[in-house]
């Protein structure tokens, strides 16, 4: 689409335009600085607010934009009193009271996804879920190259959305949070999913039904959904004639697994089309990944074996259930990315009982860490616990097994090789965010990483 094209329906749908609208954007972080690109390149007014002194990309855009306001070190009053319109980054809460107070006034909410809806054409695959998102995406993203389509993948993960609109591009795939979904409403994709949902946020949601309110938003539209009929949660209500695809592992569904004479095997509606054991990726999650992977990539015509070739050769990311190292018998395995309790259920489940050392902890984010506990009992011996949520936890799974408060990782690795015997695995999975110790999970799982990897000097 050409930048007129884009005013154009930016025009149409929040009446934004470049005489009588003023943006400021909220929080200068990856998200916020695509916007910046994406405003500046249409010749749109806008200034910047971030409650940091000296947010992450704060240099880089006075260099490149000097022309643009930049307000640090809080949310200036003065800037939301003349705005139009505010664009709120997602790791900004909706509920912070000047955003509330600027929404009352009529101040128009965007997201950075509806500034995407309004710029582009091609078709769109949503992915959402409080597990396996990052997975589903990439996976798919991979079945679309195997099968030669010319895709952008990100979102959430990676690259903002904007920065992926090209018009090389064929199709796109996001992986989309429930902060970017409750923002958004102009999101159509061709196909969107709720892989999954689990307590999570419960720190920016009233409860776990509002969580699942916004999830659900990644089926606005009238495209294909794709449903986890294991997922109690995941339910939807009957929306006109709306295609639904379902999967499960557990019960009837579109997409499967089938017992068959030589094992167990992906099915598409009854008919076994590649061995379990042929995936590289592990557990019964991943064949719930594989299965909505596949149930996307129908839709938008991937062929099958193109798909299949995908799922053979893919490795899955790091940080997620990641394996480090094998010293003296004992495997280290690095789930940073587990940063809800889930997710940490989810990697539990892949290995045998009483075999993990787990290190747990940060920030719980409100959620209940009691539902950690029916694991605990069968596949951990002890629970060594790291960051400022250690008590609540430890007071959550009411000493059904060891626990020990290490406060730190470095400290939480050298008291884990103690502890571990000839067979066990030592598994970061810590069920909590990262932000009360480190910048993200990542920088969590490199930490851990290097840890492991001194041991071995």
């Amino acid at each position: 689409m050409t930048n007129d094209d884009i005013l154009t329906a930016l025009d149409t749908q929040f009446s934004l335009d470049k005489e009588n609208s003023k943006v400021v954007v909220v929080s200068l972080g990856v998200t916020g600085l695509s916007v910046a690109y994406f405003l500046h390149r249409l010749g749109l007014q806008f200034a910047i607010v971030d409650s940091r002194k000296n947010p992450p990309f704060n240099d880089k855009l006075l260099a490149e934009m000097p022309d643009v306001a930049i307000f640090t070190g809080g949310f200036d009053q003065t800037v939301f009193d003349v705005a139009s319109h505010m664009v709120v980054s997602p790791g900004v809460s909706m509920q912070e009271p000047i955003i509330q107070q600027a929404l009352a006034r009529g101040v128009r909410s965007i997201s950075d996804i509806d500034l995407f809806a309004c710029a582009m054409r091609e078709p769109v695959v949503a992915i959402t879920g409080s597990n396996g998102k990052s997975t589903v995406t990439t996976l798919l993203g991979d079945m679309a190259k195997a099968a030669g389509k010319k895709v952008a993948v990100g979102g959430n993960l990676g690259i903002p959305a904007l920065q992926l609109l090209s018009d090389e591009a064929e199709l796109y795939i996001l992986e989309l949070s429930s902060f970017q979904l409750e923002r958004t409403s102009q999101l159509n994709a061709v196909a969107g999913a709720v892989l999954n949902i689990s307590a999570d946020h419960l720190d920016r949601y009233a409860n776990i039904d509002s969580y699942v309110e916004e999830k659900q938003k990644v089926y606005a539209g009238n495209g294909v959904m794709v449903v986890n009929n294991d997922c109690r949660y995941a339910g939807i209500k009957p929306q006109g004639n709306r295609k639904i695809l379902t999967f499960a592992t557990q019960g009837n569904a579109d997409y499967t697994v089938l017992e068959t004479p030589e094992g167990r095997s992906l099915a598409v509606h009854g008919r076994a089309i590649m061995p379990v054991d042929d995936l590289l990726i592990s557990g019964v999650h991943n064949q719930k990944n594989a299965l909505a992977a596949l149930a996307l990539g129908s839709v938008i015509g991937l062929p099958e074996a193109a798909m299949c070739s995908a799922l053979r050769s893919y490795k899955g990311l790091k940080h997620r259930v990641q394996f480090v190292a094998k010293i003296d018998d004992v495997s280290w395995v690095n789930d940073s990315k587990a940063t809800n309790v889930g997710a940490c259920v989810a990697a539990l489940q892949n290995f045998k009982d009483a075999s993990v050392v787990l290190i747990a902890g940060g920030d719980a984010k409100a959620a209940d860490m009691s539902d950690l506990v029916p694991l605990l009992k069968t596949k951990v011996k002890a629970l060594l616990l790291i960051g400022k949520d250690s008590q609540l936890i430890k007071q959550a799974v009411n000493d059904c097994i060891a626990v020990l408060d290490l406060g730190t990782l470095k400290k939480a690795v050298k008291e884990a090789q103690k502890i571990a015997q000839t067979g066990d695995t030592v598994l970061l999975s810590p069920a909590c965010a990262s932000m009360d110790q480190f910048t993200n999970y990542k920088e969590r799982g490199n930490m851990f990483v290097s840890e492991v990897k001194a041991l071995q000097k």
